[in-house]
């Protein structure tokens, strides 16, 4: 089921040109060994987990980078291969049907890399499920007209329905049956599901301007991150693997804050990253609680 993408990249330099090209490269550290399983490691997964304009970029047409979470991962194994097909713009239909990459070219399932023999899948998805690229895009846009109201939550519950949290519950049988998938191909496997960190402050009404979400909107997307959170972690619940909770360990690492603290960058970024998407950091802290998932 072949679609086309709108990398957040490309909708971020539309409403506001980046600054010159973000320089100078994070040193991140391979995270210390845990209980990685031995053998072979297939990440599944969305921009979040590719690491798009995170040095060094070792695929193009879908962003990713050889520093982000898998590649950390891998590396405190030590001799387990790693099978990175994580892709900027994925959604569950990319995992299991495929599509085409941000170059445009097409790109088989990321499911056709789990085998038989896969000892370990982490997974994260659901983010474009749901709309994330148009959802920062329209919030953006929107505070403009009122930094201090809630002019994108009126937009996402106009008529009484709230959108956001139905799209949630529609996407969260997909993830279920991206988790079969996994567990159908490779029934020994420890699959891990990530959930995703926090772009807005844990508390408080964000950082209009320098983070254009209007004051009263940042409360709702928070709500609505850790709704989908929720929903992750329960599809891993129900569907014999294990969530790693990455937002707790990412409060007070928000957007917001500076740049040598922060996990996630603004929309213009002050580290090597995509707006809105983890820096260096951001992965290093979500490698983190993939291993410290796997020792529990």
């Amino acid at each position: 089921m072949p679609r086309s993408r709108r990398p957040l990249l490309r909708t971020a330099t539309r409403m506001l040109a980046l600054a010159a090209a973000t320089a100078g490269v994070l040193g991140v550290a391979a995270p210390a060994s845990a209980a990685v399983p031995t053998g072979r490691y297939v990440a599944l997964g969305d921009s979040y987990t590719s690491g798009p304009l995170i040095p060094t970029q070792v695929d193009l047409n879908c962003l990713r980078s050889n520093r982000n979470y898998p590649s950390l991962v891998a590396a405190s194994a030590g001799s387990s291969p790693l099978v990175d097909v994580s892709c900027s713009g994925a959604t569950t239909d990319d995992i299991r049907y495929g599509g085409n990459g941000s170059l445009g070219r097409p790109l088989p399932p990321q499911l056709d890399a789990v085998t038989a023999d896969t000892a370990l899948v982490t997974v994260q998805i659901g983010g474009n499920d749901i709309g994330f690229s148009s959802i920062i895009s329209d919030c953006a846009q929107a505070s403009f007209s009122s930094p201090f109201g809630s002019p994108c939550k009126d937009l996402y519950t106009a008529g009484g329905t709230d959108q956001l949290q139905a799209r949630i519950t529609a996407t969260a049988p997909k993830v279920a049956a991206v988790l079969q998938g996994v567990r159908q191909a490779a029934p020994g496997a420890r699959i891990v599901v990530l959930g995703y960190p926090a772009i807005v402050p844990d508390s408080g009404y964000g950082c209009w301007p320098l983070v254009p979400i209007a004051y009263q909107d940042v409360p709702y997307l928070r709500g609505v991150a850790k709704s989908l959170n929720a929903m992750l972690a329960d599809a891993a619940a129900t569907n014999d693997a294990v969530y790693a909770d990455v937002y707790t360990p990412s409060i007070g690492r928000d957007t917001c804050k500076s740049s040598g603290t922060r996990w996630v960058e603004g929309l213009v970024p002050e580290n090597a990253a995509a707006p809105f998407h983890p820096n260096a950091r951001g992965e290093q802290g979500m490698a983190t609680a993939v291993l410290a998932t796997l020792d529990n």
